[in-house]
């Protein structure tokens, strides 16, 4: 195996260029969760913040793979846009909702339930507490394990997998009250007055 990230960036103190090296390895999957959690046109921007700030830190890096740092940077920085994340959640949730293969005939009335579906479940998403958001989502597209979220987001292992278990039992419950909407496309369903 080639040379860890600890040892590029403890080299990178002395020879500044050699630190593009972690942006060669690591810029991809910083961009996918940027672009996941704030949409494609802040993405560029917090790529860019996030391996400055880690350039400007990388004497304080004590570790071998740099990714969960980069992530834990990125996520703080995301955090700043808390407006714009909460409208990114609800486009890129309608957006993996429209992926969903319909009947020619009822696809008009899917995707308006999709999006319907799509602006309540990004709500429930944007009212988690921001520690469960990050956790999950580090969680989910970042790919990183129960150890790489705490590292990302400096807590104990134990804080994020209680925060992982709440933001999914929050999702569920939201998700089954739901249920009823699904069942009934979309459509409050209103019984027929009875003929009394």
């Amino acid at each position: 195996m080639g040379v860890d990230d600890g040892e590029i960036i403890a080299r990178s103190v002395e020879e500044r260029a050699v630190f593009a090296e972690i942006y060669d390895r690591h810029e991809r999957v910083v961009f996918r969760y940027a672009a996941r959690r704030v949409g494609v046109a802040h993405a560029d921007d917090i790529v860019s913040e996030t391996f400055l700030v880690a350039y400007d830190r990388r004497e304080s890096f004590d570790g071998s793979d740099a990714r969960p740092w980069l992530l834990g940077i990125a996520t703080r920085l995301i955090g700043k846009l808390s407006r714009e994340e909460a409208r990114a959640w609800r486009g890129m949730v309608a957006a993996d909702l429209a992926r969903v293969d319909t009947d020619a005939f009822d696809a008009a009335d899917d995707r308006l339930d999709a999006d319907r579906l799509a602006r309540r479940l990004g709500r429930m998403l944007a009212r988690l507490p921001a520690g469960d958001r990050d956790a999950l989502l580090l969680y989910t597209f970042a790919d990183l394990d129960y150890e790489g979220v705490a590292s990302s987001l400096g807590v104990p292992v134990g804080t994020v997998r209680s925060r992982l278990n709440r933001a999914r039992r929050k999702l569920r419950a939201a998700l089954a009250s739901l249920g009823d909407v699904e069942k009934n496309h979309g459509r409050d369903f209103v019984p027929a007055p009875s003929a009394d």
